[in-house]
């Protein structure tokens, strides 16, 4: 299906579809204007959520690279291992 006739489509769609709200009670149109509202809202959050996952996991991967040194062999957090050996009781 070519991309014209996929707009003409959904242009005939939006205009069945606003024929057909003209017939209805101003109560259901409402009704059907909340649920809409609620849906866009249901998907502006997907997508806020997907962007703030994606920004932690960023923010998260850099974190991780900044620290990568400390936990490298002869880095500043790796020097403790010299205490393997040693008996630990509290």
């Amino acid at each position: 299906m070519k991309f014209a006739s996929v707009l003409t489509e959904k242009s005939m769609t939006q205009v069945n579809i606003l024929e057909a709200f003209k017939n209805l009670t101003n109560a259901e149109r409402l009704t059907i204007i909340e649920t809409a509202l609620h849906m866009i809202r249901e998907d502006l959050q997907k997508v806020e959520q997907a962007r703030d996952q994606t920004e932690k996991e960023r923010q998260l991967a850099e974190a991780a690279k900044a620290l990568l040194p400390d936990y490298a062999p002869g880095g500043e957090l790796t020097i403790f291992t010299v205490l393997d050996g040693e008996d630990f009781h509290a």
